[in-house]
């Protein structure tokens, strides 16, 4: 009786001799992207959900303060957040959809860009009103609070769906990002006017201060509009 070694072991007996030794495997698809993108997007949906929630409080005080002080610029600020609020209902809309999705993608993104024009005509309007009319922003310690607070808040809004837009890909959630920065600077613009006129007299600074932001604002809906916003982010 012989024995072969192993260099007489042809390589179809060698490649059989291995894959007995070897526990057998069972293939299996790796699901780790959709996994990941599944919970990015819970995360995106739980960042709009805050900011609607937290805009429906700064909405409602915001106009109530506003009209009770007779103040514009506080009443616009509240109707800013209106505004806002339509552009998060529009990327929950987009969100609905785990898996990226090129037509809601681009739908929500014109979308978000129209609201922006809406704004920047919303802003036009109101800080010519004021400016015409001569009205300085009225004090309020209501809408100071809340203008304070917003200064805070929104930027962290901002920030944190702007890492989770690069996450998902997604330039209509990087695009409606920049409305909660936006908010925070016509906060800043808020606080600033009443500052200004309540040291200085200088009553027409709020509404200057909002009339320099329009064209920045013009620019970031067109950019939407166009789909050129986040050119990375596809």
């Amino acid at each position: 009786m012989t024995f072969k070694r192993d260099g007489d072991f042809s390589e179809k007996e060698r490649n059989r001799k291995v894959s007995r030794s070897k526990p057998e495997t069972v293939s299996k698809s790796c699901t780790c992207g959709d996994n990941g993108r599944a919970e990015d997007t819970r995360l995106a949906r739980r960042l709009e959900y805050i900011t609607i929630g937290w805009n429906l409080v700064e909405a409602g005080v915001a106009i109530g303060a506003g009209v009770m002080a007779g103040s514009i610029s506080l009443v616009g600020f509240g109707v800013d957040t209106l505004i806002e609020i339509f552009a998060s209902l529009i990327l929950l809309w987009r969100l609905w959809s785990v898996h990226y999705d090129e037509r809601r993608e681009q739908i929500a993104l014109k979308l978000v860009g129209a609201s922006f024009l809406l704004l920047a005509v919303y802003i036009a309007c109101e800080a010519a009103s004021s400016l015409l009319s001569k009205q300085p922003p009225e004090a309020s310690l209501a809408g100071i609070v809340l203008a304070a607070l917003s200064m805070l808040i929104k930027p962290l809004l901002a920030s944190a769906k702007r890492r989770v837009a690069g996450l998902l890909n997604s330039a209509a959630l990087n695009a409606e990002s920049r409305q909660s920065s936006i908010c925070a600077y016509l906060a800043a613009i808020l606080l600033g006017g009443l500052a200004l006129n309540t040291l200085f007299h200088w009553w027409w600074a709020d509404p200057v201060a909002a009339i320099l932001m329009v064209p920045l604002i013009v620019k970031e809906g067109l950019d939407a509009l166009r789909g050129e916003f986040c050119a990375d982010c596809q």
